[in-house]
């Protein structure tokens, strides 16, 4: 079984004519993602790296995202890459889906975008939903003599080494964007470098990036605004976070314990940061299609959850591990946790319970 419904692959043209691919999936009420650096809507679309955001972020709404010009699906020889030509990206996804009033999330680099956007368009915008991202690109941060070299060193690396077979270059970067990963994850993402756009649109995507600034842009927002920043991002100081937030009236800040900048499905940081999307779109932060209001299992956390539910649905620890991008070690422990929780001592004993309060209910 795949928690992902299908994806539906669509494209569009910007004001400049450039072909933007974009994808819907899932059901319920409208959310879009602005794109960010590194992706590609058909290899994301089974990454361990990415497959438990898509899942999470449509589990109750119709998810939109789309790679930005230069990048995966869409245009690779395009003259224009400037905040203005991403937004304009972002302005012909939402026209071309009709979309009317919408929570918008920027990732990353996305931040700089979705704040353009809704600045420009407040009366699309229900909701900000920003996570490691910054007003100011690196560039405008006072940057010392080291850190110049260093801006310079990284673009020198995308240029001479992305094209390459030899993941050594990517490398730097990869374990930059996640040190925690595994080394399957670890070479998805050295991949995705590869394939999701040229070495020469990389370096200058990034060069541009670096040179943000929506600090006037970020401080006229009036739309309710949710903040996530890892407390150790290397890629995006955690300071930029915290500034941001001091940027955007009434916005709310929270700090994650992760070192990574692309949460992986397995950390804490990556639970809490769901619960808090949720809780901020006001929508259940259980699965769908199950009871979680009974006190037995009020103090479950998602994750929990949703091992439970495939624990009642019959579903081996491989085959649970596999279904929620987790290692085996992973799901036994969320296993114990749960055993702890409902106050059982058997496997058999917590699928009982389980299905007793509604879990499992689609198994056949």
């Amino acid at each position: 079984m795949n928690h992902i419904p299908e994806q539906h692959i669509h494209f569009c043209k910007t004001k400049d004519g450039v072909s933007i691919a974009y994808a819907a999936v899932g059901q319920g009420a409208t959310l879009v993602k602005a794109a960010n650096w590194l992706s590609h809507l058909e290899y994301d679309w089974t990454s361990p790296v990415w497959r438990h955001w898509l899942e999470g972020l449509s589990r109750h709404h119709r998810f939109f995202r789309y790679d930005e010009r230069g990048c995966g699906l869409s245009d690779w020889d395009i003259d224009d890459f400037s905040l203005d030509a991403w937004v304009q990206d972002l302005e012909a996804v939402v026209d071309a889906a009709g979309l009317d009033r919408f929570p918008l999330m920027g990732i990353s680099q996305g931040g700089p975008i979705a704040i353009t956007y809704a600045a420009r368009h407040p009366e699309k915008v229900t909701h900000l939903i920003l996570h490691g991202t910054y007003a100011l690109g690196r560039l405008r941060r006072e940057p010392s003599a080291e850190q110049l070299r260093e801006i310079e060193m990284f673009n020198e690396l995308i240029a001479l080494g992305w094209g390459k077979s030899n993941p050594a270059f990517r490398q730097v970067f990869t374990t930059m964007f996640m040190p925690e990963a595994s080394g399957e994850q670890l070479h998805w993402f050295n991949e995705l470098q590869r394939v999701s756009s040229t070495p020469e649109n990389a370096v200058r995507i990034r060069k541009t990036f670096a040179s943000i600034d929506v600090t006037d842009l970020a401080s006229k927002i009036e739309i309710p605004t949710l903040i996530f920043h890892p407390k150790n991002d290397a890629i995006v100081p955690f300071e930029q976070g915290r500034f941001m937030a001091t940027l955007i009236t009434g916005s709310r800040f929270v700090p994650l314990e992760s070192n990574n900048h692309i949460l992986l499905a397995d950390e804490p940081a990556w639970e809490q940061f769901l619960e808090e999307v949720y809780e901020f779109l006001g929508v259940a932060s259980g699965p769908a299609d199950t009871k979680v209001d009974l006190p037995d299992y009020a103090d479950l956390t998602l994750r929990e959850r949703e091992v439970l539910e495939l624990l009642a649905r019959g579903y081996r620890n491989h085959d649970i591990a596999q279904e929620l991008v987790l290692t085996p070690k992973t799901v036994r422990n969320y296993i114990s946790i749960i055993f702890g929780k409902l106050g059982v001592h058997s496997r058999g004993e917590a699928i009982v319970r389980a299905r007793e309060a509604g879990f499992g209910r689609d198994s056949t």
